[in-house]
C-alpha cells in the first residue's frame, strides 16, 4: 500500500497506531496477523513493514474517528470537522457509502 509522507513519517515514528482506508474488496482480505509494507509516495522508495493487530469496521468514517482518541491515527489535537475533512480530501462520500470505513490497527516491525 501506498501513504503520503506525513502518515508514512507518523507510522515511521510510532506516532500513528491506526491507519484508515476505505472498507473495499481488497482491504477486506487483510487480516490479524498479516504483514502490510507501506511505501512512501511520491517516489516509493522508502518502505515500511507493520504487523495488523486488530481490523475496526464502521458504515462511516465519522463513527470510526468516534470510537478511539484521535492520537491513535496521528492526529493528536484535531477535531472531528479536520478528520473528516482530510479523509474527504482523499476518499469520496460515495466510497464511504459503497465500502464503509476500516481502522487498521498496526505495530512496526
Amino acid at each position: 500500500m501506498t501513504l503520503f509522507e506525513e502518515p508514512f513519517n507518523k507510522i515511521k515514528n510510532k506516532q500513528k497506531n491506526i491507519e484508515v482506508r476505505l472498507n473495499d474488496d481488497k482491504r477486506q482480505n487483510i487480516r490479524v496477523g498479516d504483514l502490510i509494507t507501506f511505501y512512501k509516495l511520491t517516489e516509493k522508495t522508502e518502505r515500511i513493514t507493520v504487523k495488523v493487530l486488530e481490523k475496526y469496521t464502521f458504515e462511516s468514517f465519522e463513527k470510526l474517528y468516534s470510537e478511539f482518541n484521535f492520537s491513535l491515527f496521528g492526529c493528536q489535537g484535531y477535531e472531528m470537522k479536520r478528520m473528516i475533512d482530510e479523509t474527504y480530501a482523499i476518499y469520496t462520500k460515495e466510497q464511504e457509502k459503497r465500502y464503509g470505513a476500516l481502522g487498521i490497527k498496526i505495530s512496526l516491525i
